[in-house]
């Protein structure tokens, strides 16, 4: 399926680290004609969110927010491409989702409408072994795409500290080679709850 458009949003305060390592061998198995758009939030202009949905007013968003509203609306496919940071999201891509909060409620958005039935992958590299460590993570982007109506993809996980050394995780290497291939079925809250 060609008509694909995936955007990975690169979440790690430096440029080249693990995870990104990680997010491009997974993104060098897609089809030739798959899009693909890669965001580095660490060189983006991105202000804290400021929650101004219960206020009387127009919010009025900066170029780099415009940026990534839009490009998060063009993709098909969001990859969040986020280092664990103790335990859970990066700040900057814990920033970005902050801001689909604005989305929600700017007029004529229809932010939740439209992103629904897409795909929402996680990738993410730890200094820890146990995988268990980064259930924060995976549940918050999980959850994130229950409310959204969202399919799930899951979060490919490799373990890496230094530069380059998530190279080094075998495991995580060929996991990458078909993650993007697998289904993503419908995300549902525990229970089988969806969203409103």
């Amino acid at each position: 399926m060609t008509d694909r458009s995936f955007l990975f949003v690169l979440g790690s305060s430096r440029s080249d680290g693990n995870t990104e390592i990680l997010a491009r061998t997974a993104a060098e198995q897609l089809a030739s004609g798959v899009r693909q758009r890669w965001v580095d939030l660490a060189g983006l202009a991105l202000p804290d969110f400021q929650d101004g949905r219960h206020e009387a007013g127009d919010w009025a968003g900066g170029e780099s927010e415009e940026t990534l509203r839009r490009a998060t609306l063009e993709a098909t496919d969001v990859v969040i491409a986020s280092p664990l940071y103790w335990y859970a999201l990066s700040a900057h891509t814990k920033r970005y989702l902050d801001y689909w909060s604005g989305w929600l409620t700017a007029p004529g958005s229809d932010f939740k409408k439209r992103m629904a039935g897409r795909t929402l992958w996680g990738v993410t590299a730890m200094a820890d072994p146990d995988e268990a460590r980064a259930h924060g993570l995976v549940t918050s982007v999980h959850h994130t795409a229950a409310y959204m109506r969202m399919r799930f993809g899951g979060v490919l996980l490799g373990n890496g500290s230094r530069p380059g050394q998530v190279r080094d995780d075998e495991r995580a290497m060929v996991r990458a080679k078909t993650f993007f291939a697998q289904d993503a079925p419908l995300a549902v809250f525990p229970g089988g709850e969806t969203a409103g």
